[in-house]
């Protein structure tokens, strides 16, 4: 990798995300208004003594889904309109290699990833009064990463993409199976074998398995370092592929 390369994409980008104000309040905005709705429709539900509130049990696990879902749709849309303007291929007409250039899209919205996960964690703690047994930091270091998750599969789904309607169509392909698979509708292990089995190769299957594990204990556990380092890993290698993929002429 050109650090300089790397750099001047990174700052390019977060330059044209400043000037597009409408993005920035997607990004940033949307995850925060969507935990406030979910904590108005289960403020009022009927908890049993010493368990956790219908809000507390759903609204951690949406931490770590709602920053995914935005960033993947927000960076795979944001990649294939640099495609279509042309912009990306005159890039790679110079000698920035594939990789500069998906890592300085990455580090970029990597940054926005993270105000987005750090804001809408920040207002479900301190202002929706979620509770877990686990340090709210680590619900924040979960969300973040996985926001970082949405970023990769993004600028991987976009390589494939010819236009940002295909980009759109990759959401449900790529998305909806995780979601439903991931453990929010139903516990992983009550899942028939063969579902169980795919949501294991699913990296959001194990975000949802680390901020349950902040959740449940009040200190770190191996297994959410374990499911951590797999979403992160997971991150690296579509990013990796995004590279590998990357169309140097646009059809």
């Amino acid at each position: 990798m050109n650090g300089r390369a790397f750099a001047a994409t990174a700052v390019r980008i977060l330059k044209q995300l400043k000037a597009d104000p409408r993005t920035v309040a997607l990004i940033v905005l949307v995850p925060t208004v969507l935990m406030t709705l979910l904590y108005f429709i289960y403020q009022n539900e009927p908890t049993m003594l010493g368990e956790p509130s219908l809000f507390d049990r759903i609204a951690v696990s949406m931490l770590g889904i709602l920053p995914f879902i935005v960033m993947f749709l927000i960076t795979a849309i944001a990649m294939q309109r640099e495609r279509t303007s042309g912009t990306l291929e005159r890039m790679m007409t110079t000698p920035v290699s594939k990789l500069d250039l998906l890592a300085g899209y990455g580090a970029a919205f990597s940054v926005a990833a993270a105000v987005q996960a750090a804001l809408a964690c920040g207002v479900s703690f301190w202002l929706l009064d979620l509770s877990t047994k686990g340090n709210p930091g680590l619900v924040i270091l979960v969300a973040m990463v996985d926001a970082v998750l949405g970023v990769a599969l993004g600028l991987l789904a976009s390589a494939f993409a010819k236009t940002e309607f295909q980009a759109v169509q990759f959401m449900p392909a790529v998305v909806a199976p995780q979601l439903f698979l991931c453990g929010l509708l139903v516990p992983r292990s009550q899942l028939p074998d063969w579902l169980e089995w795919i949501s294991n190769v699913l990296p959001l299957s194990y975000a949802v398995d680390a901020l349950h594990e902040v959740s449940a204990h009040t200190g770190t556990t191996a297994i959410m370092w374990r499911d951590l380092g797999i979403v992160a890993g997971f991150a690296v290698v579509a990013l990796a592929l995004a590279a590998a993929t990357l169309r140097r002429r646009t059809p």
